[in-house]
């Protein structure tokens, strides 16, 4: 599974948000934020065309900062999926 594009990512598993009565499963994928070509990814919540939403570590980032990332992403996609789904 390669949500990213980033040839050094790795899947980390799912994280559940519920937005009304539905539960969307969100991938969490880990890769390190800066690539060779000096480009740079955001960690968080990202949506991608049509309906697919994933989550984006560093993991060169400690456990502490992974997790409080995944708890933040996890948060948006709530807020994000809900104005979508209810508006």
């Amino acid at each position: 599974m390669r949500l990213s594009g980033h040839p050094d990512a790795r899947f980390v598993g799912f994280v559940h948000v519920k937005v009304a009565s539905r539960v969307y499963r969100l991938p969490v994928e880990a890769a390190p934020l800066r690539s060779d070509d000096g480009s740079t990814l955001k960690p968080g919540f990202f949506a991608e065309a049509g309906d697919r939403f994933g989550i984006l570590v560093d993991s060169e980032a400690p456990d502490g900062v992974q997790r409080d990332t995944i708890t933040r992403a996890s948060a948006d996609a709530a807020l994000h999926i809900s104005r979508k789904l209810l508006n």
